[in-house]
């Protein structure tokens, strides 16, 4: 089976790897892909939004299944567009129509799902520039701190946790006013709940679902959780607080009623559903629905998957996901996260990475690298993720710093306490 992987960073290196593990694999093609890819498969330079040109690779190199990394072609509708195309209608596409991917294209929109859904969220209002007053009088009506997001996608920075009130009025008015573009245009304002973050992951072909394993990641970029917000500094799977009990309410109270709702709206969604939740006391809270898989989550998920991923997603296109034994490797994983310095403000790019070839018992999984005249360079602030399997998590993670104390490129940053919380 000929396999198309649309992406570029972590995420989309772990999905080539878990592939080029499968008996089924034929060739394997990832665009744009990155340093990492190019060592497993055929790196294709295609934008992850240009369907046309999608299209044409596809039909030209007998494609048998597509699967969609990051956020973007998903809201923009990839899916429609290989349902509506004759020649794309028989590939396997892996992720939600442009409809079930507003879920996470939309704060308002995954908010009015829950609610109308019966699943646990924090209480929230949505306001636009014309209703401004109307937004600094219900931040006035919440105890701080205040949570504002923004409606759409806007790269992982759309959220703002503000401790003062005078300040959470201003940065709404910002916001409104095109702090973060389009993106901002309407503001959903939260309650802020209390309490430890974790992922759940669910892959569902709109009718079943299979709920994978459990992952924390940490998104700011200083030790203790504190700085700037990232796109994801770190991660360990699964989650220790995650027990037998915690995991039942999720299910009954969130997965269930999640998948029930897509089929209720009758929603074409093939692909997963990352569920950002917040355990409140003992009891879970969604904080926001993703389309796709977390990176680096999926740095420390796929490699706990003993099922063929192929089989998965074969299953999960059949509307078939009921008839197969989804299998879990009991070992645990932790991966960290290699960024260059200055990141998540400016950085430079284009310097060489060296002691790849001296890592042992660990897996890179390669963002933001390129090769340049034969030299490993790094190409984006999230450079590569450091993950390893072992009996605990702790024990991964002195494996990942291990093999990271081998490898260098100028200003090298990474947090040397992911797992610090648990």
């Amino acid at each position: 089976m000929n396999i198309l992987i649309l992406g570029s960073g972590g995420r989309e290196h772990a999905f080539t790897y878990m592939l080029a593990k499968s008996e089924k694999r034929g060739k394997l093609f990832v665009a744009p892909g990155n340093a990492g890819t190019a060592q497993i498969a055929t790196n294709v330079a295609i934008p992850v939004t240009d369907f046309k040109a999608i299209q044409h690779f596809v039909i030209d190199n007998d494609i048998n299944m597509v699967v969609v990394g990051p956020e973007d072609p998903l809201v923009q509708g990839i899916a429609d567009f290989f349902a509506e195309e004759e020649s794309l209608q028989n590939i396997m596409l892996i992720g939600p129509s442009k409809r079930g991917a507003l879920l996470e294209g939309s704060k308002e929109r995954a908010k009015e799902f829950m609610l109308q859904h019966n699943i646990p969220t924090a209480a929230y209002a949505s306001f636009t520039k014309e209703s401004l007053e109307a937004g600094k009088t219900f931040l006035e009506t919440l105890k701080p701190p205040y949570v504002l997001k923004a409606d759409g996608l806007a790269a992982g920075k759309g959220v703002l946790i503000l401790p003062d009130l005078s300040e959470a009025k201003k940065e709404l008015e910002k916001m409104l006013s095109g702090k973060f573009g389009e993106a901002s245009k309407t503001v959903v304002i939260e309650e802020f709940l209390d309490g430890i973050e974790l992922s759940v992951f669910v892959l569902t072909d709109g009718k079943n679902y299979k709920i994978l394993p459990t992952a924390k990641d940490y998104k700011r970029i200083c030790e203790g959780d504190t700085g700037l917000n990232t796109g994801g500094m770190g991660a360990v799977s699964p989650v220790p607080f995650a027990d037998a009990a915690l995991m039942q309410k999720i299910e009954e109270r969130i997965v269930k009623p999640t998948v029930n709702g897509l089929k209720e709206e009758k929603i074409n969604y093939k692909g997963f559903v990352f569920i950002g939740l917040i355990k409140v006391g003992d009891e879970p809270f969604v904080i926001e629905y993703n389309v796709r898989m977390g990176d680096p989550e999926t740095e420390v998920v796929l490699p706990r998957i003993k099922t063929d991923l192929i089989n998965l997603f074969e299953a999960t296109w059949k509307q078939e996901l009921d008839l197969l034994k989804i299998e879990i490797d009991e070992k645990e994983a932790a991966t960290v996260m290699l960024v260059s310095g200055g990141y998540p403000e400016a950085y430079e790019k284009g310097k060489e990475i060296r002691g790849t070839e001296a890592i042992q018992d660990s897996i890179i999984f390669h963002a933001g690298t390129t090769l340049k005249d034969q030299k490993l360079v790094t190409n984006g602030g999230r450079v590569m993720a450091i993950t390893s399997l072992d009996s605990d998590y702790k024990m991964a993670l002195k494996k990942s710093y291990q093999n990271i104390e081998k490898l260098s490129f100028d200003r090298m940053t990474y947090r040397s306490d992911i797992g610090f919380d648990l």
